[in-house]
């Protein structure tokens, strides 16, 4: 797989992340900075480390299955392994401009 269809494949699972949102959240998960990494390998397999804004987020088990199911239907991904990271911690400064000023903070 080329750099640039890589690339492609990165694009896609970022516009797919971003109807991912917290119930309890209006912005979606990657706006929110909950998403620290993607890797698409040369096989098509896709690694992806999030996280959460509190550890002890109800919606986890929902989230994570939303973002392994959406990530699974881009076109070139084969797998997806969604590794669930606290380090480093969440913090409101990883936010996008665009979800600061949706949730008031700007």
């Amino acid at each position: 797989m080329t750099q640039a269809e890589k690339t492609l494949i990165e694009e896609r699972i970022v516009d797919v992340i971003k109807t991912v949102y917290d119930p309890e959240i209006p912005v979606n998960i990657f706006d929110l900075g909950m998403i620290y990494k993607i890797d698409v390998q040369d096989d098509g397999n896709v690694d992806v480390d999030m996280t959460f804004t509190a550890p002890n987020c109800p919606a986890a088990d929902f989230i994570l299955e939303d973002v392994r199911t959406k990530i699974e239907s881009v076109e070139g991904v084969k797998s997806v392994n969604v590794n669930l990271v606290f380090e480093p911690v969440w913090d409101q400064s990883m936010m996008s401009e665009e979800a600061r000023v949706e949730l008031g903070f700007d």
